[in-house]
């Protein structure tokens, strides 16, 4: 008996099924994690790229205007309107009640910095607006599911429940998206706002009445400051050009530089004078340049009225300033009446947009035009009408009668759009921002285009007049999105 009983104990047979048998939960457990692990994975994909497409949706839309983010819901609404299912218990269509959508004004800057669903980071701070005009950033998060069968729930395989644990796993993923507003096909050019604020900007420009800027080369060194109406260039995104490409950006007809609204950087180096450039407009070019300005690459505008004399000698034509017998028969566009009198604000560089257009038989108009009705023209532009207004209006009625001086370019009869004697700025605070030179990198108040009322001076003073026509924000007129790029990106 005692060696039956010594045998069985030392028989080690079937050893291998104690084990097994101890080891199989474990086993079956280790796969069932896996097998839940990898329907999580997949499901969190799924789920990231939905609220992903979501988030791109929505910061599409937040282009600063009033109704930006009625058009962000209803884009994300309209994207949830699909037949992708994810998977619960069942088939669960991604419903607006599956997330939350929040619209920022900004975002940390560091991305370990974690948002809620209801944008507020990690240290407290709260980005959430509802102010379709200051929100930039779409936040779209997975809700929470709780007990409901929500986008983000579905019951594990593993028996958690055994371990106290919950059989359901909740996944939340996020993503931010942003809108990004750039102009291209832009003169590399900076003006430093004249007014004391983007809104007394912005306010000047909204009637028919625009205002004239004197600008006007900062003087004094790198060290400058630079105050309002002073003007500055940019840095090309394909490196800083020499002056003679410079030069050419201003003459060409699609300048080869896109600026991003979220900041630009000035080009490093003494202002160089652009009259050149800007002339090419005029049907004004330079003798013996070799590069770009030229009639084929910078065509002059339609109209190119200026004040001057057509001085034809063989085959050479150019344009003469009149002489003491020919004044009275030939005026340029003119200034505010401010400049006349010496009244303008802001140092004497901005005008209020009040000229002689018809006031007496030497304004602009009986000069140029004669004894031709003015109803067309103030019926087109307004009782006060600005002067790009008249400017387009004498190219779209050739039959109109002219005095001495032609419309058309009388040099080169090539020409461009209306829109060639326009040129585009970035406005910068520049006083705010303590512009003393290049080399830095700016916040962009706005974009604006700049109606060039006569041609650029040459060195030394390289003082440009023009009148401000439109502005990039919210109360513009719409002409520069032909150039903008409205792009969405994700950040997070």
């Amino acid at each position: 008996m005692l060696g039956t009983i010594r045998a069985f104990w030392n028989d080690q047979r079937g050893i291998a099924m104690i084990l097994v048998a101890i080891m199989l939960p474990v086993l079956v457990g280790l796969a069932l994690l896996a097998i839940d692990m990898s329907r999580a994975t997949g499901l969190h994909n799924d789920l990231q790229k939905g609220v992903d497409a979501l988030a791109l949706a929505a910061a599409a839309e937040l282009d600063g205007n009033s109704d930006a983010i009625t058009r962000a819901n209803r884009a994300v609404a309209n994207l949830l309107a699909n037949t992708t299912k994810f998977s619960t218990a069942g088939d669960h269509t991604l419903a607006l009640s599956d997330v939350t959508v929040k619209y920022l004004t900004g975002i940390p800057a560091s991305d370990s910095t974690t948002l809620t669903a209801d944008g507020v980071d990690s240290n407290g701070v709260t980005w959430a607006s509802t102010d379709p005009k200051a929100v930039r950033f779409a936040e779209v998060t997975i809700n929470a599911s709780g007990l409901a069968d929500g986008a983000g729930a579905f019951e594990t395989i593993f028996p958690a429940s055994v371990v106290g644990s919950n059989n359901r796993m909740d996944l939340q993923p996020q993503a931010v998206a942003g809108f990004t507003n750039a102009l291209c096909q832009f003169t590399p050019m900076f003006i430093c706002n004249p007014y004391a604020s983007l809104g007394a900007l912005q306010t000047a420009l909204s009637g028919t009445k625009k205002p004239m800027i004197w600008l006007k080369e900062q003087t004094g060194g790198n060290n400058a400051q630079y105050g309002p109406g002073n003007y500055g260039f940019l840095s090309s995104p394909e490196g800083d050009k020499s002056a003679q490409a410079l030069t050419e950006m201003f003459a060409v007809t699609n300048p080869p530089a896109c600026y991003d609204q979220n900041g630009v950087k000035t080009r490093p180096g003494n202002v160089t004078p652009v009259n050149d450039g800007i002339n090419t407009r005029f049907d004004i070019y330079p003798n013996g340049n070799s590069g770009k300005l030229v009639p084929s690459s910078a065509p002059p505008s339609p109209n190119v009225r200026k004040g001057m004399v057509t001085k034809k000698t063989g085959n050479n034509c150019t344009y003469e300033a009149p002489n003491s017998g020919q004044e009275s028969n030939y005026k340029k566009l003119p200034k505010d009446n401010c400049f006349t009198s010496g009244s303008c604000t802001q140092a004497g560089v901005l005008g209020d947009g009040s000229w002689d257009f018809n006031t007496s038989a030497n304004s602009y108009w009986p000069v140029n035009h004669g004894n031709a009705s003015t109803s067309g023209v103030l019926a087109a532009c307004g009782a006060s009408p600005s002067r790009y207004c008249v400017y387009k209006y004498e190219i779209d009625n050739p039959t109109l009668k002219s005095g001495q001086e032609k419309t058309p370019p009388q040099c080169n009869t090539t020409t461009q759009t209306a829109d060639r004697r326009l040129i585009y700025v970035a406005i910068i605070d520049c006083v705010a921002n303590q512009v003393k030179g290049g080399n830095q990198t700016l916040p962009v108040q706005a974009f604006s285009s700049v109606f060039i009322t006569e041609p650029a001076g040459g060195p030394p003073n390289a003082d440009i007049y023009g009148e401000i026509q439109d502005i990039s924000t919210t109360v513009g007129q719409g002409t520069l999105k032909k150039l903008q790029r409205n792009e969405a990106q994700l950040y997070r």
